[in-house]
């Protein structure tokens, strides 16, 4: 077990250092930092038990692969940063909802709703705007699970929802 928390240590520096860009990590706080969203996820390494490095099929790029004991699990990809499993917990089913998300992805989905929002006041939102929303909050109900603090991104989605509801009646 040591090994392999060793192991994944090297690698997660080395990956991080490579792509700066969408990840930064700290290795005395073990806390990674997906820069897109600002937003800090602590690894807990005593409980690591896999990881694993693979190919993406499309761009042939590495990432990593990290599952812990209470079956939590993480990928560490460019682009992307910290990527998850959005949870339909609260969202309940979202047609072709992605089996991997990031924060990245709700940061450019809830753009889109505040597109239709606020670059077009005047017009009611289309249906789109609450299939994005509905995907946001699956995506913010991953990152919460896997241990994002996202209680501020949950705010603005909001706020948003409010705007759409209250402009189609």
């Amino acid at each position: 077990m040591e090994s392999l928390v060793s192991t994944a240590r090297q690698q997660i520096r080395l990956w991080a250092t490579a792509h700066r860009d969408v990840l930064l990590y700290d290795d005395e706080s073990a806390t990674l930092l997906d820069v897109a969203s600002g937003k800090q996820l602590h690894v807990p390494w005593r409980t690591l038990t896999a990881f694993e490095e693979k190919l993406h099929p499309e761009t042939q790029q590495p990432y990593f692969v990290l599952q812990f004991n209470d079956g939590k699990q993480i990928a560490l990809v460019d682009p992307g940063g910290v990527a998850f499993a959005p949870s339909t917990e609260n969202s309940g089913p979202v047609p072709n909802l992605p089996a991997v998300m990031c924060l990245r992805d709700f940061l450019t989905l809830k753009q889109r709703v505040d597109h239709y929002l606020y670059d077009h006041p005047d017009e009611p939102p289309p249906r789109e705007s609450l299939d994005l929303i509905m995907i946001c909050i699956a995506i913010l109900d991953g990152a919460r699970a896997v241990g994002f603090d996202v209680g501020d991104l949950e705010g603005e989605l909001e706020k948003a929802l409010n705007e759409v509801e209250r402009r189609t009646g």
